[in-house]
């Protein structure tokens, strides 16, 4: 049955239809906002997967070119590896979908969303979201959704400030809000953005803005299956026994306790192993079952022993938490661990840093590089490039694993996004800085939150580049844990409590406000008041940490390092480029070729030259001036005579600008012979006495008689 319902969301029509394209799916439907399209699918096997203990849930996002009507660049005119964007995209269609699902559901289950059209004006991320939770929610797929997104960005003070809901590209560009949010009927479920150092109110205020915002769009998702939903598949989730639950609690419930507060990582986890070894041993006569037949011996129920006990594992943890106002580590809800960071670690990088909280650790180090450098992508939009990049790579050995190590994983992407978001509000203006930056992250150690490790670590690395920032980044992984009426905020999560809250966030910024934000949530009905408590708290926690980053660095170097290349700007006029490109580019080459510097050349006739040798960046600007400086009336000239005439002299003021010395110019007396005076190859100082319409220039070589050197305009 084919049905469209659309709804106003921002002005424009968003509709929603199922029914006509991928009828084989279990869930299938398309997304339409402008002209951008995007076709999403659910498929989940009817069996479980043997032999596994976590949901087997993929998703996947394609943009391919032919959308926006593109061939894609390259040799092979076919799409490869997934993007950087499609990767993130991925995670946002992912990260709300997931907690959704029947909590043991082991069934091999996909999400596919592709971009069939795409207009350049409307993002599609946001349109593949809410496809991923119509196609699951119309499917015959145990889920307990719908929910939706929306993009949120904010206009300028000339329009009050007020709340856009998907923008478009241009007016994200224009403004100092990008936030994307996904919501159900009773709360936020996921939030992922950034801000020009926007105040915690201001984006409580942005976040309800969308969760009223995505209303709608849950009206029209009800309605889709209201008129096509399938009947769900009857799932039955396997039963607890409770007397296991009891019988384990009464076993290991001390033993847990005097485990979880022991403080090192490795010491707590051998710890907690041990004693539920223990558990499940003595556990195991008690609770095995008999064997299934031809097998003689009994079957354990281990399996089953492990999960209650990880059950009281986690319960306690958040009594103690909630009760207690105590931590596994021992801490204060509010307590952040030990800090220490180090600078200029690295002699042959542009800037570096050593950032260590608790157990987790970041190296990260600042390269500077030149216009050349630029990333470019072959993206929907077209090519484009970008000039910061932010790479987070997270070895097996930080946790003290070992595993093969390949590409860049989805959270290495991820989490490099998401401190690449945090920092690049701070960044000078091309103008003022027209350096290509690029930091690396490298996490040594990891035991909570290492993707803000990179963001301190980052902007120390920066400041220790010379980089002028604009303010320093600090950033703070948060957890929420609510009991009944009891709410804890945890400043500075362990990996351990990451799993066990009902809120994990990420916020960073400077001392004047937010610049990135990460939240997943998931309990219902999250009140203004703990999301001001939770966003207020974090920046208690984000003041500290810039306090300590600035223990290490008040401020950016003055200096950059003597290993990073010096860049110096000119402008010229648009029209002379072709003066200093040259027939085929010859003459760019024989200036690189001279100088050893890199030259980029802008449009609108911006030079960069780029050089670790401040004299053969003056050479070349000095030659690029040459060729492109126009002569000025009134203006002093040192000249060479190129040719000689009866009436006068002709010289070369300019590189490949001649102007006429009349013979009665050439002297306060009188001159009866040009060659009295000038002969060919002859250095003179000239003044610009005239230049008519046709750019004839006249010199005069009497004006410039006693010129002194402050008044010459050029010097060969």
């Amino acid at each position: 049955m084919y049905i469209k319902e659309s709804v106003n969301v921002g002005g424009k029509e968003l509709s929603i239809e199922t029914g006509k394209m991928a009828k084989q799916a279990d869930g299938s439907v398309v997304v339409r906002y402008g002209d951008t399209m995007v076709l999403v699918t659910a498929v989940a096997n009817k069996s479980a997967r043997a032999g596994v203990d976590f949901m087997p849930l993929t998703v996947e996002y394609t943009e391919k070119t032919a959308a926006a009507g593109k061939i894609p660049g390259g040799y092979f005119k076919r799409e490869g590896r997934p993007t950087e964007r499609e990767i993130l995209t991925c995670r946002l269609i992912d990260r709300p979908s997931r907690p959704l699902f029947p909590k043991l559901w082991r069934n091999e289950t996909q999400v596919i969303g592709t971009v069939l059209s795409f207009d350049k004006e409307n993002p599609s991320d946001v349109l593949a979201m809410t496809g991923a939770s119509a196609a699951l929610h119309v499917s015959d797929i145990p889920w307990a959704g719908p929910f939706a997104a929306v993009r949120v960005a904010r206009a300028g003070a000339a329009e009050g400030h007020k709340f856009i809901v998907n923008p478009t590209f241009a007016e994200s560009e224009a403004s100092d809000l990008d936030l994307v949010v996904a919501a159900n009927r009773d709360a936020i479920v996921m939030v992922e953005g950034g801000a020009a150092q926007l105040s915690e109110d201001v984006m409580i205020d942005a976040l309800l803005f969308a969760h009223q915002a995505c209303q709608p769009i849950l009206d029209l998702i009800e309605k889709i299956r209201a008129a096509t939903g399938k009947e769900k598949r009857a799932y039955v989730a396997p039963v607890k026994d409770a007397t296991i639950a009891a019988r384990v609690k009464e076993t290991a419930l001390d033993k847990l306790k005097s485990a979880m507060s022991i403080k090192g990582k490795h010491e707590r986890s051998d710890t907690l192993a041990a004693v539920q070894a223990e558990t499940v041993k003595a556990l195991s006569a008690e609770f095995a079952q008999p064997a299934v037949a031809p097998a003689t011996a009994p079957v354990l129920r281990d399996g089953e022993i492990g999960s209650a006990f990880g059950d009281l594992h986690k319960k306690a943890v958040r009594e103690m938490v909630c009760n207690e106002g105590v931590r596994i580590d021992g801490r204060k809800t509010t307590d952040i661990r030990a800090i220490s960071c180090e600078v200029g670690l690295i002699p042959r990088q542009h800037g570096s840093a050593l950032f260590t909280r608790g157990e987790t650790q970041a190296l990260v180090s600042t390269t500077l590089g030149t216009a050349q450098d630029v990333q470019r992508i072959d993206s929907l939009l077209g090519d484009v490039t970008k000039r910061f990049m932010l790479h987070y790579n997270f070895p097996p050995f930080s946790t003290g694993e070992a595993k093969m190590m390949r590409s860049a994983s989805r959270r290495e992407i991820g989490h490099g996004h998401l401190a690449e978001r945090a920092l690049s509000r701070v960044l000078p203006a091309f103008e003022d800085f027209p350096y290509t930056v690029r930091i690396v992250s490298e996490t040594l150690e990891s035991n909570g939150s290492s993707s803000m490790a990179a963001v301190c670590g980052g902007c120390l690395s920066l400041m220790d580049a010379g980089v002028p920032i604009v303010e320093p980044v600090a950033g703070i992984a948060m957890g929420l844990i609510k009991e009944g009426d009891k709410v804890a905020v945890l400043s500075d999560i362990l990996g351990d409590e990451d799993h066990l809250g009902d809120m994990d966030f990420k916020v960073t910024g400077t001392k004047h406000g937010i610049t990135a934000l990460q939240m997943d949530i998931k309990i219902q009905g999250l009140s203004r008041e703990i999301l001001q408590k939770a966003l207020y708290q974090a920046k208690e926690g984000r003041m500290h940490i810039l306090g300590k980053m600035a223990e290490a660095l008040t401020a950016p170097r003055e200096e950059l390092s003597k290993h990073a290349p010096r860049i110096f700007t000119l402008s010229i006029k648009p029209d002379r480029i072709r003066d200093v490109i040259g027939p085929g580019g010859k003459m760019i080459r024989a200036i690189i070729e001279q100088t050893g510097v890199a030259i980029d050349v802008e449009d609108d006739g911006t030079i960069s030259i780029a050089s670790s040798d401040d004299a053969s960046a003056k050479k070349a600007i000095d030659i690029i001036k040459g060729l492109t400086t126009e002569p000025e009336v009134g203006q002093f000239y040192n000249g060479v005579v190129r040719r000689i005439v009866d009436f006068g002299a002709f010289v070369e003021i300019l590189p490949g600008t001649d102007g006429l010395i009349h013979i009665s110019e050439l002297d306060a007396k009188r001159v009866n012979k040009v060659t009295d005076v000038l002969k060919e190859g002859d250095e003179v100082l000239v003044k610009v006495i005239s230049i008519d319409r046709q750019g004839k220039i006249r010199l005069s070589r009497k004006e410039a008689l006693g010129a002194t050197p402050e008044h010459i305009h050029n010097s060969r």
